[in-house]
């Protein structure tokens, strides 16, 4: 039992205490607000295509803080849209920054994040130019009004044929036994594009049971940082006739399965215009959510993607 003169000095301590915690309790730090939205890209429906978080920066973000914010949003992307001079405005500037993040890591190219920036612009803040210039890690890409949705202006990458035997390991770990026509690869966005049989149809890439728990254990020297499956659309006459499929897998960077992917089709259109001897085709991602593609390639050596977009989400986040 406690004697009346320490029951006396721990309660003249803790009163102690608690007036250094009143007098030197640390200062609340600014809170940060910025606008945000979620655009559904490569659909005109909202709940399909492949949603992207947009970020409007007014002001320099801290470094760290682009990759906290997409660990948050937890989307395979979370763009952001930076002024790139004091005196820019959303609303009436032409030409602005932009970054793309992973939940794991910054990216050098991302189309559908890149469509829902335009998106939200257009839509939303009611930017006044018909084509919005965006400096990014790749260069200067263009996104233009059209009807139906927008148009990105996208670089081409060409493949080059792959040895089987390299990347079997790979293969079967995500996609076992299933026939293979065909192996490319893309050094410029390190993908290994996979073609699968032409036996095959829609409904079995739909269905197929992808593994994409060991595929970094698999390959992990660096090489390969997404896999491509795809697949011949079907023949002319069709109901609804598509030029190609695909499916995207990118565990690598933190994304199991991209539901719709631009830079997996600046891979894949070139490859499809040489197969086919097209350049105006059409493309269909099956994942659960699935999203439409028109392509165009260009005499300059790009490729015009279109997809509508549907802003889902507008808000503030506040850190």
């Amino acid at each position: 039992m406690f004697s009346f003169e320490k029951q006396h000095s721990i309660s003249r301590s803790l009163k102690n205490n608690k007036e250094w915690s009143v007098c030197h309790r640390p200062e609340p730090s600014r809170t940060m607000k910025l606008p945000i939205f979620i655009a559904d890209a490569f659909t005109a429906r909202p709940f399909s295509g492949n949603p992207a978080a947009v970020c409007l920066l007014e002001n320099k973000l801290d470094e760290d803080m682009h990759q906290k914010i997409a660990k948050e949003m937890n989307l395979s992307e979370t763009a952001f849209i930076r002024k790139l001079h004091p005196t820019d405005n959303f609303a009436q500037s032409s030409c602005f920054g932009l970054r793309w993040f992973t939940p794991a890591s910054e990216v050098p190219l991302c189309g559908h994040a890149t469509l829902a920036s335009a998106a939200v612009l257009f839509y939303k803040i009611n930017n006044m130019n018909s084509t919005l210039t965006f400096t990014t890690l790749s260069g200067e890409l263009k996104a233009s009004r059209a009807e139906g949705g927008v148009v990105l202006d996208l670089p081409l990458y060409p493949t080059q044929q792959q040895d089987f035997h390299e990347v079997e390991n790979l293969i079967k770990a995500a996609i076992g036994d299933t026939l293979v026509q065909d192996v490319r690869y893309s050094p410029d966005t390190q993908n290994l594009l996979v073609r699968l049989s032409d036996s095959y149809d829609r409904s079995f890439l739909e269905t197929l049971k992808v593994n994409t728990g060991t595929l970094t254990q698999v390959e992990n020297t660096g090489k390969v940082k997404g896999l491509i499956l795809t697949l011949k659309g079907e023949p002319a006459g069709h109901t609804q006739t598509f030029d190609f499929y695909s499916r995207y897998l990118a565990p690598w960077l933190g994304v199991a399965e991209d539901p719709v992917t631009g830079v997996a089709h600046t891979v894949l259109s070139g490859y499809w215009s040489q197969q086919l001897g097209k350049k105006d085709m059409r493309a269909f991602q099956c994942s659960a959510r699935g999203g439409e593609l028109a392509i165009s390639l260009r005499p300059d050596g790009r490729v015009d993607i279109k997809g509508g977009a549907a802003v889902v989400v507008e808000g503030e986040l506040t850190a």
